[in-house]
């Protein structure tokens, strides 16, 4: 194993190109969500070119989870970053998200030009239950890690409650955080018999756009752009927490997208591989073309880069503090019951008729009982929309 920020010279152009083949093979390669993602990433980091071991492979992927953004992306930066410095930070990342972004940016271009025609509608008729299956699977499976105890277990169902009540998502997850970090530390505190504690990102609390700016504004670069960076710097749990986000933003508040156009934005970003959050790409080309999709992918990716930067050489702290992981552990909860709240608000759009309903309970039931990937059943549902409108 041989692990360095700063290889030697000689070393260094071998290094970069090694970065660079690996993650643009996995970026064009790695289907089935983050959890696949990481796996794949195990596989050739660890076990075939031994860049890494185990233990800091392990310490690498518990600072992704105490950070936000995408997980699967933070992972390929971290890996990049020592495996060949700085250099390698930005590279494994752009090989990673490059490919996907690629993709997704062909597939916004085909659904501006052709989504409206019959075919392609008749196609997201079948792909989109089976994207609430998606979802609903991930929310479970994530959720039977995140919880915890009572404390954690309490936190999902009151979020998704006051979700619905128009509580603002990023209050709702830092205030999980902070409620779990703040609780679950009271015993440890009294009996060191400390109970003064300053809390930083309560400060922050406040400081959501959606606060900041006023309702309806129109389209422009700038607001996209901001929003984006927001959501990379909030966005805890997983890519699907960006659901949540979107909705918020770009539904609700600024009225740029339909609930319609974001399940079919995240169906975009199922269909192609690589991380989900490339759906920023989609949705900056839907609402202002080519400028739109690159703004919105800068805004969306640029906080990963500049969190793994800033807290790679803090990896052996981070998990060791009880502070930081019982913020984590609200976090993730808190982000779990706001996936789940906005899933509900899309299954609306996704189940119409009995023959939608049927398709969502397959695809849920061949996730959980036979793991079947998820670009499969994508292909799937897409069969049975084509199938349908020839019936009909």
């Amino acid at each position: 194993m041989r692990d360095s920020h700063s290889p030697p010279p000689g070393e260094r152009l071998q290094r970069l190109w090694e970065v660079a083949k690996l993650f643009l093979k996995l970026g064009f390669t790695a289907f089935g969500g983050p959890a696949a993602h990481i796996a794949m990433m195990h596989e050739e980091v660890v076990e075939q070119r031994g860049w890494v071991d185990n233990q800091h492979f392990l310490d690498m992927l518990g600072a992704t989870n105490l950070i936000p953004g995408p997980n699967s992306t933070e992972m390929s930066i971290h890996l990049g970053f020592t495996w060949a410095g700085w250099a390698g930070l930005i590279v494994g990342g752009v090989c990673f998200a490059g490919p996907a972004t690629l993709m997704v940016l062909a597939l916004a271009w085909a659904y501006v030009r052709f989504g409206a025609t019959p075919i392609a509608g008749w196609l997201l008729y079948g792909i989109k239950p089976v994207i609430i299956a998606i979802i609903l699977q991930a929310v479970w499976s994530l959720g039977r890690r995140a919880v915890k105890g009572w404390l954690t277990g309490s936190i999902g169902p009151a979020v998704l409650v006051l979700y619905f009540l128009g509580a603002d998502p990023l209050l709702l997850l830092l205030g999980g955080g902070l409620l779990v970090m703040l609780l679950g530390n009271l015993r440890r505190l009294r009996a060191a018999g400390k109970l003064t504690l300053v809390a930083p990102l309560a400060g922050l609390s406040g400081l959501s756009l959606s606060a900041l700016m006023g309702e309806a504004v129109p389209i422009s670069l700038g607001v996209l752009f901001l929003t984006f960076l927001k959501v990379g710097f909030v966005m805890y749990g997983s890519g699907y927490t960006l659901l949540a986000f979107m909705q918020d933003d770009f539904v609700n508040r600024l009225g740029w997208l339909s609930n319609q156009q974001l399940i079919d934005a995240i169906a975009i970003g199922q269909f192609t591989p690589g991380p989900v959050s490339t759906t920023a790409t989609f949705v900056g080309y839907v609402l202002a073309g080519v400028p739109g999709a690159i703004v919105a992918t800068v805004g969306m990716f640029l906080p990963s880069f500049l969190l793994v930067a800033f807290t790679n050489p803090l990896i052996p702290r981070l998990r060791r503090s009880p502070w930081a992981g019982g913020f984590l552990d609200g976090v993730n909860v808190a982000a779990l019951g706001l996936m789940a709240a906005v899933t509900l608000q899309l299954a609306r759009a996704a189940f119409v008729d009995p023959l939608t309903i049927a398709v969502g309970l397959i695809a849920a039931g061949l996730l959980l009982r036979f793991r079947v990937n998820t670009t499969w059943l994508i292909f799937g549902g897409a069969l049975v929309g084509g199938l349908s409108a020839l019936l009909r």
